[in-house]
Order: structure tokens, then sequence, then C-alpha cells
């Protein structure tokens, strides 16, 4: 008999041997039913797994994280069977799991059109339906070689050759389809209910531009039909909000072949930006910090000297000057600002000590991972660094956390996520000051009462850190702002300050961004609103238009009170008609539509048109001004 303790703490007592699907129908038959994995002292298993000896045993189902992940791996199995047995000359490559689906790599020698979706995917469907039984296979690394040559899969060749010699090789089948795969599966194929097919681009043999180019399908896969729907649905409102076609449109920034990744930036786009860096410049000189500015270009030694070099060197622009040095285009700030610390005596006296920077830095990014304002090769980030003592690093950490979410639920974002990432397996310093790092981030999670998802191992090398993760409006999440702890390069930098005690100690640092890159958290804002900026965001707030020609004084003069006011505006007195001008405005997404006419200069009123609404609203000009300017200042104080 052996004993198996279950999620719920209840221990029961089997005969052994007996498998995960034993275990699950002597639970419930509706579980086993459901039942699609099992782990095994925290290690995800085939259902098929058989026990032997005492264990805790979690049943995994489809509407669960982990469940959900082991669909989509299945149905990126079928899609390598469907490909095959529709295009047989074909090789296979790989298809792992993706965020909200999974993809498929595949080497054919032309190419795979838009139409063949369909039609994969109705064999896709024929292989489902069939219900084909999943059997895992374990062989030796010189078997498996030698069936995959049999069938002439030869990268999967490569990629068992690259398996050690005493590691474990399984095969998964499912009608006569084979693939490598570590695995688990579900027991069959019919546990898919709910995918579909979204696109096709291309790729490369292990990423490497070097090597094959390759074509992927991606594709999606859910519990549930009505999860794939409702993804779907999302999928689509997010196309309609794509931040470069509401960028192109409301006339803010482009880009182009000759500066990839970089942005540039239109005056509307410009201002909207400057709104947030002054917003952000108000709230950080209200929480104490020093606002300073590095230099963009700095000699490789001090690169090499901070360690970033080693790490980021390749993902690093250079300039080779006259004087045959070679400078580094800065791809963060943070040597930076421990230069600025590290001049004059800095005293226990002068910290915490908060510097921030909004500082233009610059990665060299593939240029197939490029997307809009979403991925740049270069972009400002709201940096500041920290320099602080151990002692104060938990009171500094809780006030990172309570600006982070104060500015966040200002610009209208209610469901924010934590990541907490522990002390990895390969780090630098002592277990006790790891001890304090991590109890500081912690303490300061719990002091607000936020909930948070724990990810250990996955903290940076030299040190813990937290991640802050947004829901927008149509459910999707954006990981923006960051706070990491750093012990070690105050130590690589030789950063000192002096103690009550006349000795010289390194301060700790954290680092922190809130936005992140000031372009990204300007492209989410955009498909967050779909461009419908609030009004003290917007970079044009007001469209004053005419309805007839005699009124254009009537409208000139509500201009010249909207300047006097700091409220932006256009003007508009051409002789189109009221419901063309009207259509032009709020495609491009500006707040309010004025209309002037007759009646309106008579009275000195306004009908007022706000974006998203067909009602038009009559006001006392005066009215009108004294609500748009409180409106309009609502956070942006420093006007």
């Amino acid at each position: 008999m052996i004993n198996i303790r279950l999620l719920d703490g209840d221990t029961r007592s089997f005969e052994a041997p007996l498998s995960g699907l034993d275990i699950a129908e002597n639970i419930s038959k509706k579980l086993a039913k459901k039942a699609i994995a099992i782990k095994v002292n925290g290690t995800l298993k085939d259902l098929d797994t058989i026990i032997k000896e005492d264990a805790k045993i979690e049943i995994v189902t489809p509407d669960s994280s982990e469940g959900l992940k082991i669909i989509r791996h299945d149905a990126a199995h079928v899609l390598a069977q469907a490909v095959k047995e529709l295009f047989p000359e074909v090789q296979v490559t790989i298809g792992p799991v993706i965020e909200n689906g999974f993809y498929y790599d595949f080497a054919k020698s032309t190419k795979f059109h838009a139409d063949d979706l369909k039609v994969i995917e109705k064999k896709m469907l024929e292989i489902i339906t069939a219900n084909q039984k999943i059997v895992r296979k374990v062989v030796s690394k010189k078997e498996a070689i030698e069936y995959f040559k049999s069938i002439r899969e030869f990268y999967k060749i490569e990629l068992i050759e690259a398996i050690s010699d005493n590691e474990e090789v399984s095969i998964y089948w499912q009608g006569n389809f084979a693939d490598l795969c570590r695995g688990p599966h579900a027991p069959s194929t019919g546990f898919i209910k709910a995918f579909k097919l979204m696109k096709i681009s291309g790729s490369y043999w292990r990423g490497n531009s070097q090597n094959a180019s390759l074509q992927r399908i991606y594709g999606t896969a859910w519990a549930t039909k009505a999860d794939l729907d409702n993804y779907l649905l999302m999928i689509e409102e997010a196309e309609k909000r794509d931040h470069r076609k509401l960028g192109k449109k409301m006339d803010l920034f482009h880009f182009q072949e000759e500066a990839p990744g970089a942005v540039f930036w239109h005056p509307k786009g410009w201002k909207l930006f400057q709104t947030l860096v002054n917003y952000m410049r108000v709230k950080q000189d209200k929480a104490g910090y020093l606002e300073i500015a590095t230099p963009e270009i700095i000699d490789k030694c001090l690169w090499e000297e901070s360690g970033h070099w080693e790490k980021f060197g390749d993902n690093m622009f250079t300039a080779h000057a006259a004087d045959k040095k070679i400078y580094a285009v800065r791809p963060m700030n943070c040597p930076g600002g421990i230069q600025v610390f590290k001049q004059g005596i800095i005293s226990y006296r002068d910290l915490p000590l908060r510097l921030s920077e909004f500082g233009k830095v610059y990665r060299y990014e593939p240029s197939g991972s490029l997307h809009g304002l979403m991925r740049t090769r270069a972009f400002t980030q709201d940096d500041a660094h920290i320099f602080c003592t151990e002692e104060q690093l938990q009171a500094e950490s809780l006030k990172v956390c309570q600006l982070v979410f104060e500015i966040y639920k200002d610009f209208g974002f209610d469901t924010i996520k934590v990541k907490f990432s522990t002390r990895p397996e390969k780090r630098l310093g002592s277990d006790k000051i790891w001890d304090k790092s991590e109890a500081a981030l912690l303490s300061s999670l719990q002091a607000l009462g936020i909930e948070f998802t724990l990810n250990p191992g996955e903290g940076a090398f030299y040190g813990p850190k937290l991640e802050f993760i947004l829901r927008d409006a149509i459910g999707r999440d954006w990981q923006l702002g960051t706070l990491q702890v750093d012990l070690n390069l105050p130590e690589r930098l030789r950063a000192f300050y002096t103690e009550q005690d006349g000795n010289k100690y390194h301060p700790v640092v954290l680092h922190r961004a809130l936005f992140g890159s000031l372009e990204r958290f300007t492209g989410i804002l955009i498909e967050h609103y779909a461009g419908k900026l609030p009004l003290w965001l917007s970079p044009i707030k007001v469209a004053v238009i005419t309805i007839t020609s005699d009124v254009v004084n009537y409208a000139n003069e509500i201009a010249a009170i909207l300047s006097d006011n700091g409220i932006e505006h256009i003007v508009d007195t051409k002789s189109e008609t009221l419901n063309y001008k009207i259509k032009q405005y709020s495609s491009v997404k500006i707040p309010i539509i004025l209309v002037v006419g007759r009646n309106e200069a008579k009275d000195r009123t306004a009908s007022i048109r706000r974006i998203g609404s067909s009602d038009q609203q009559n006001m006392n000009l005066n009215e009108f001004i004294t609500q748009i300017v409180t409106e309009a200042r609502s956070l942006v104080n420093y006007i």
C-alpha cells in the first residue's frame, strides 16, 4: 500500500502500482473524465504515469493554467500532424506553447498561403474528432536518431544529437504521427475543444538568421469555445485599437526604414509625450527625487567595469571615434547615475538620495521583433536610482510601491498584478543580504495589502525584483514598472557613503522605473483608450468649427480665450458641411467639438459634442471655459 496526499490535504491509501487516472477515478468519475494530466510531487506528468510509492498528487484539468498549456501543446502536435498529412514533403522542427496559443515551424520549399490555413484547420479537426490516443514511448538516443532518419526528419535528428547521452528521450505518437517531445500530453487528441489557426510568418531555425529559413504557423487554443470566442473578439478589438494605425490617423508619430525601431514624433505626438514627462516630473518632485541627466555615449571601459559589456555587449550600439577609442551608446542609465552619486563625499545624512532621469537608451533588438512603440531600439526610460542604507531599504521600497499604484490609477488602470522574483541559483552576495532584500520587498507588498505571484529563482543575479503588470480595457496584460534591489553595481563601480563611525560603506541601490519605456507606455495608453485619450492627456483638446461664415469672429474670440487659458485647440472656419467637419475631427479623436452657429454667436453660448457621444449640449461660453479648464488641469497641476 502507498499513501497519496491530494491537493486539498486529504491523504488516501492505495494498492500500488496505480496510474494517475486510477487516482482521479477514485476521487470522482466526473473528475476522471476531465483529467488531462497529473502533478507528482510538483512535477507535471502524463495521466497514465504509474505511481509506485508515496507521493503528493494533483489532478490537472483543462480549465487550469497548466492544463491549458497542455491543450495548446497538444494542438501544436496536431497542427504538425495535419501539415505532414497534407504536405508529406515538409519537415517539422519545433512547436512550443506561447502566450495565448502555440506555433509550429516548418521547413517547406514553397510558401504556405492564407488559404492553406483553412485546409489545415479542417484536417486538424478530423484528427481531433477521431480522438486519436496519444502514447508516450521512451527510447534510447540511438533508436530515436535511427527512427527520425528513416522518415527523413533531419531537424529532429539535430535536436536529438544535442541531448546528453544519459538523458531520457521520449517520443509521442498519435495515429501514424510521431514527434520528439518531453511532454506531458493529454490522453488523446479529443481533449482539444476549441482552436483556431491565426497567421503565417517567417522564422529561422533555432532563431538564428544565419540558419535555414522556416515558416511559422501560429494558432490559439482554449478550454472552451466560449473562451476562444472571447479571445477572438479581443483580437478583433485590438486590431481596431492598434496604436500604429491610430498614431498615423491622429498624426502623432511615424516610423521609416532609415531609422528602424526609432520614433519620428510629430508635434501632437510630442505634446502627448511631454505631457507624460511633465506629469511624472511633478510626481517625482513631490516624492523627493532630484532629476539629473547623464551622457548617452560613454567610453567602453565604464561598461566593462560595470559588467554590462560582458552581459549585453551584443545588443549595444557602439561608436568609433577618430582617437580610435570605442564608445558605447548607453543601453541603460544605471552607470551614469552612479557616477553622479560618486561626486563629492556622501554622508549617511544625505541618504536616501533619490536621483531620477528621463534617459534615452538604445538597444539592438532584432528587426523581426520591432513593433511600433511597443518594441523599439531607441526609447526613453523614466529611470530612478535610490541610494540608501540597508536599514532604509524597506521604507524606500514601500514608497516606490505606493507611488506606482498612485500613478497607474491616475491613468485609468485599476487592475494591477505584481510578480515577486526571488534569488536565483547563480547569484552574488550572501544569504544574509538576500534575506534582508527579499524581506524588504515582501513587507512592502504586505503593508499595502497587495496580492502577488511568487516567481522563485527569477530575480536578477544581484537582487530580488518586483514587476508591475497592468490590465488594459480589453483584458490584455502589460508588464511595465519594475523595482530591483542592487547590491552589486555600487561595489563594482566603487560607490561609497560615509557612516557615522567614519567608515565607508557601499549603498544599496534601488533601480526603479514606473512607466518603463515612455514610448511603450504611450502606445499602451493609445490602445487602452482606443485613441480617445482623457482631456488632460489629449494633445488637441477642442476643435472649434463654424456652421456659417458670418460667425468666424466669434469662433476666433473663443479660440483666443482657449489660448489664454492654455487649452490646446484648432479652429476650422472652412466652408465644408457641418457633418463633414464633425466626422473629420471625431476620426482623429479630438475630445471636444465646439460647434458655432448664428444662435451661439447671438447668445454667447457653445454647442458641445464630446467624443463617443451623439448628444449635443448647449452651454454658456463662460461656464464652458470654466468647466474645460478645470477638467483639463485635473491631473496636470504643472500648467
